[in-house]
């Protein structure tokens, strides 16, 4: 498996910065789905921390897909998965929930 050569935490706070970031059609499928925010997706883009567990390399695309969890301002759990080109693209947006045992 590769290893990732940077992190992805740092680097999605220099494109939010620079505001060199896009949504993909899916993601905003899904903001619109699960009432997630733009505006609470960069809070945990620049906020969360890296969940190499949920990261991966796609063969097809050559590049990796990173997934960034964290807590928004309210408390929502959020797994948001980017990748970067020229730019970070946000690839979904996912609501953590507990499963009730």
């Amino acid at each position: 498996m590769k290893k990732h050569p940077i992190d992805p935490v740092q680097k999605a706070k220099e494109h939010i910065a620079r505001h060199s970031y896009r949504i993909s059609t899916h993601a905003l499928q899904r903001q619109k789905e699960r009432s997630i925010s733009l505006r609470e997706i960069l809070y945990v883009l620049k906020n969360g921390h890296h969940e190499e567990k949920y990261s991966s390399f796609a063969l097809k695309e050559q590049t990796w897909k990173y997934a960034i969890r964290g807590k928004t301002f309210d408390g929502i759990d959020l797994r948001i998965i980017v990748a970067f080109v020229e730019e970070m693209v946000i690839v979904t947006a996912i609501k953590i929930t507990k499963r009730k045992s």
